[in-house]
């Protein structure tokens, strides 16, 4: 398989990689989500990190995102799976570039789809195996260095998140910034 800087790699498919011992995925509630200093603990990332790729758009908040000073940011469990594989794929040597490349198309898929794939990289490029038998090509064709079994990767993060604080998309209060206060204003005195 040759090298394709400019997209996320996947070998033709063949038998689906199930989840590690059959373990049955909980439902996730959409409307429930974590703040950004317990998604950054969960992932292991720092809030700098954070920042910048919310900002960035490589891994944005799909609850609640920042809206003026004072607001805060509310991250789904995907949200948080997807900030520790981008945690791992740095942490392996492999550029922001290709990190966002393959991260756009993680996107695209559902989250049970996730946890049935194991991205494997040779520290330039990230590729998709969805079986043991792509995993075992990679390697055999020196293309595979090192791997990450997402559905690994989502029972840490449950692990880590049981102990967190969550909040509920609702129970948010309602942030104005000043700045947008005092704008509102000037129009109505006009």
């Amino acid at each position: 398989m040759s090298a394709n800087e400019a997209s996320l790699h996947a070998p033709a498919p063949q038998h689906t990689q199930g989840m590690l011992f059959g373990d049955p995925l909980p439902q996730l509630d959409v409307n429930t989500g974590y703040r950004g200093p317990v998604a950054c603990r969960a992932a292991g990332i720092t809030y700098r990190q954070l920042d910048y790729w919310a900002r960035t758009g490589l891994v944005e908040p799909s609850i609640r995102g920042a809206k003026g000073s004072g607001s805060q940011r509310l991250y789904a469990f995907r949200d948080i799976l997807l900030l520790k594989i981008v945690k791992r794929l740095l942490d392996t040597g492999v550029s922001l570039q290709q990190i966002r490349v393959a991260i756009n198309a993680l996107h695209a898929r559902g989250v049970e789809d996730l946890t049935s794939i194991t991205l494997m990289s040779d520290g330039a490029s990230v590729y998709e195996c969805t079986s043991a038998d792509e995993v075992v090509d990679l390697v055999q064709g020196g293309q595979g260095v090192f791997g990450i079994a997402v559905g690994r990767v989502w029972h840490e993060i449950e692990g880590s998140l049981a102990e967190l604080p969550v909040e509920h998309a609702a129970d948010a209060p309602v942030v104005e910034d000043e700045l947008a206060k005092r704008r509102a204003a000037k129009q109505q005195a006009v």
